[in-house]
């Protein structure tokens, strides 16, 4: 199975560099807001897709159990060192193109900064509808190419791309801006409803956050979220997503399945071995490892 380039977080010091020491206090407080109005209340089994370093992976305590799933190891290693290794946490490393889990696993997901590394976008949507059970959860977040920033450099000839097209736009290698309307497109043709859209970081000017502290600028955010249903015209966006229609539901004691032929894994300690193809997937500290099989 031939999947587009995966964005590699492994050996990144991103934890560190971007969030703790890199000036994006209010950021973090703003998407912690606006967590909290998208999640339910309560849940069983929470799929985190670039769950990374587990930043918000404390937000969804509403849930039993979540699982990790980022393509970095050391991400992961480094969210077991900020979170443990108790039962409600099970970490993953795989590729979201082909997620290693049985059909209709969770009842909720998120993918917070992660979309804009996808190279090609429907099909990872297409993955997380099928981990999903109906009516699932799916808290989406995307980069938007029609905010303002974007149309007044390119109103003022300083941006060769057009932020009013459908295409996305990739600014740097794998990293992606997306049209409102087509991401909205996409979440259709994959069977989501769309609930809920709250817009984020209106405030994400350098003299702003060096003016006012993050939590201030944190609360105005809050109130300018709630425009999001209207229009979108901030870099980042989250959204609300329910999974549509009738599929399946994963049978009791069911969890991994084979990314390589999707035939359903025992879960046994230290390796997986897929009884159909023969793919073997190596579980080292507690991180279930689906990149590769092994040699």
């Amino acid at each position: 199975m031939t999947t587009p380039p995966v964005c590699d977080y492994e050996g990144s010091d991103y934890q560190k560099s971007f969030w703790d020491e890199g000036g994006r206090a209010y950021e973090d407080k703003a998407e912690e807001i606006a967590l909290k109005r998208l999640l339910p209340k309560s849940g069983k089994l929470m799929l985190e897709i670039g769950a990374g370093a587990g930043r918000n992976t404390p937000r969804y305590k509403g849930y039993e159990r979540v699982v990790l799933l980022d393509y970095s190891r050391t991400q992961l290693q480094q969210a077991q060192e900020r979170l443990g290794e108790s039962g409600d946490y099970i970490y993953v490393a795989a590729d979201a193109y082909k997620l290693p889990f049985v059909d209709g696993l969770f009842d909720g997901a998120t993918m917070i900064r992660t979309l804009h590394h996808m190279q090609d976008a429907p099909a990872a949507l297409k993955q997380v509808r099928r981990v999903l059970q109906p009516a699932g959860a799916f808290i989406l977040e995307y980069a938007n190419k029609l905010n303002l920033k974007a149309i007044l450099r390119y109103a003022l000839g300083k941006q060769d791309w057009s932020p009013f097209t459908p295409e996305q736009v990739e600014f740097v290698a794998l990293n992606f801006d997306f049209h409102p309307k087509t991401v909205r497109q996409w979440l259709d043709e994959c069977d989501f409803d769309l609930q809920r859209q709250l817009t984020l970081s209106h405030f994400r000017i350098g003299i702003l956050k060096r003016l006012f502290p993050a939590q201030f600028l944190a609360k105005l955010d809050a109130l300018a979220q709630l425009t999001g249903d209207w229009w979108q015209l901030t870099p980042s966006v989250f959204t609300l997503n329910i999974a549509r229609g009738e599929s399946k539901i994963a049978a009791a004691g069911s969890f991994f399945q084979c990314p390589q032929c999707g035939t359903p894994l025992e879960d046994t300690p230290e390796i997986l071995v897929c009884s159909k193809c023969g793919a073997k997937y190596a579980v080292r500290n507690g991180i279930y490892d689906f990149r590769e099989p092994l040699a």
